[in-house]
């Protein structure tokens, strides 16, 4: 018997609670003592749901946008993008607040995703394995000329916290950016009909009454939104926003109203889940949750990746 969509939720929801549990438990020091508790474990989970939530989303948008399954942020170009932004206003305007960088970071992932989107449109065939191919290696010359300049400035330190997820650092009063990640999933939510439709494609939106540029435009600006507040918080999470909307779509359907909670939901808990692996497997050292969920992640991608293969077989 297929379970219902509540009991879906309800089992989602539960799941999730006992991984916040086993994050708030596990560390090296006392997760009794509340200053610990109240001034990094609390604030870590927190980074960990709103990261994870955030970034599934931005995932399921952009698949809609472009198209194609197998896109998301960090193989789109955005997050390289984003990290390209951050690091050219840390340059220019060392000083700046966090708030400052994020915008920039900001501006700089719609540009790279716009660059991105308008490279699709000239390709003349867009198959499958193709788009993500083309926004990897966008992202490639994107992230080689970060690589230049921090090593021309001696930033090379600095990118390389940018590129590496890692919550280790996560206290009270340096995550609260990530809940500006949280209203966006929210306003996404609210928007889902229309970036579903939008989704059609530009024929069909019209037809269907949409703006069809705005809508995008809409759904662009939130994902280069909730990727620059990642990364200019904890750092870039790669495959994230690509396998949690490939499972979510295969157990609950394509209705984004209906699956984007759970989309949001499974993020968080499998983010979770890959920093408590990193914080257990070579205990008391911690490994960066990007580099789990890049193992992760990658695992997932190709196992999805041979069972549809084996489907269209």
């Amino acid at each position: 018997m297929t379970p219902s969509p509540l009991r879906k939720a309800l089992l989602a929801g539960l799941a999730l609670l006992a991984l916040a549990a086993a994050s708030l438990l596990v560390g090296v020091g006392d997760a009794g003592a509340p200053d610990i508790l109240l001034a990094s474990r609390v604030p870590r989970t927190l980074a960990l749901v709103l990261a994870g939530a955030g970034m599934a989303v931005a995932g399921v948008i952009m698949q809609l946008v472009a198209q194609n399954r197998f896109v998301e942020p960090s193989t789109a170009g955005t997050a390289e993008s984003a990290t390209l932004g951050m690091l050219l206003v840390t340059l220019l305007a060392p000083d700046a607040p966090v708030v400052v960088k994020m915008l920039a970071a900001t501006a700089s992932a719609l540009a790279g995703t716009i660059l991105f989107l308008r490279v699709l449109r000239a390709m003349p065939l867009r198959d499958r394995l193709t788009v993500p191919l083309v926004g990897i290696m966008l992202g490639g010359v994107v992230g080689s000329a970060s690589t230049f300049i921090a090593y021309r400035t001696d930033m090379l330190q600095f990118l390389g916290t940018w590129q590496a997820g890692d919550f280790s650092t996560v206290l009270r009063g340096r995550y609260e950016l990530l809940w500006l990640a949280a209203i966006l999933t929210l306003v996404a939510y609210g928007l889902a009909d229309r970036i579903t439709i939008a989704g059609l494609g530009r024929d069909a939106a019209i037809n269907l009454g949409l703006d069809h540029r705005r809508a995008v435009a809409g759904a662009i600006a939130i994902v280069a939104t909730i990727t620059a507040v990642t990364i200019a918080t904890v750092g870039a999470i790669p495959f994230l926003g690509l396998v949690v909307p490939n499972l979510v779509a295969m157990a609950a359907g394509d209705n984004l109203r209906r699956s984007l909670p759970l989309v949001a939901a499974s993020g968080a808990g499998l983010l979770l889940l890959c920093d408590v692996l990193g914080r257990v497997v070579r205990y008391p050292y911690e490994i960066p949750v990007g580099t789990v969920m890049g193992v992760v992640g990658s695992a997932l991608f190709l196992v999805l990746l041979l069972r549809r293969d084996s489907r269209h077989a």
